[in-house]
């Protein structure tokens, strides 16, 4: 009988805590709303892709420039299969059972490699961050870990191309 009301004691213990957390990634959420908004829509047209799609995974994104502050708003704080493309308008990142992002080119500030972002940790130069800033003034960082990381370069250099650097 012991071992049934300690067992049913941790039961109870674990279903508070995962209330806990989602009450707080909520909380979160609520914060947040304010300084995320709308994030732009993905444009019907495209245009001119400038680097073919690389596979890998959302990491997730973060208010800038705390890699560890995770937004909660909507889906943007949910990791997901995805696959990242450039074109001349700007980056699309189509997320497997998420909405997709678009970052607009005028939008976009750095693209660089990190160790990590969001609690997502990695080896050197293991995610690509975009810095970009949302139509309500808000700088994001958001991070993909690509499949084939020999790409970063050339999301490096293309990104310092266009800026003129």
């Amino acid at each position: 009988m012991d071992r049934v009301l300690i067992t049913l004691g941790f039961l109870l213990l674990w279903v508070v805590l995962v209330l806990l957390m989602w009450k707080g990634w909520r909380g979160r959420a609520r914060r947040q709303a304010d300084a995320v908004g709308e994030l732009p829509a993905v444009p019907t047209d495209l245009g001119e892709q400038v680097l073919a799609p690389s596979t890998g995974l959302y990491v997730g994104s973060t208010l800038a420039p705390s890699w560890q502050d995770r937004i909660a708003v909507g889906d943007l704080g949910y990791r997901a299969a995805a696959e990242i493309s450039r074109y001349r308008s700007g980056v699309l990142l189509d997320r497997d059972g998420a909405s997709p992002i678009w970052i607009p080119q005028d939008s976009i500030r750095a693209i660089r490699t990190e160790r990590g972002l969001a609690g997502k940790v990695m080896t050197k130069d293991g995610v690509l961050v975009i810095r970009w800033q949302l139509p309500s003034g808000t700088e994001i960082d958001t991070g993909f870990r690509g499949d084939d990381k020999t790409v970063y370069p050339s999301w490096v250099d293309a990104t310092n191309e266009d800026s003129g650097q």
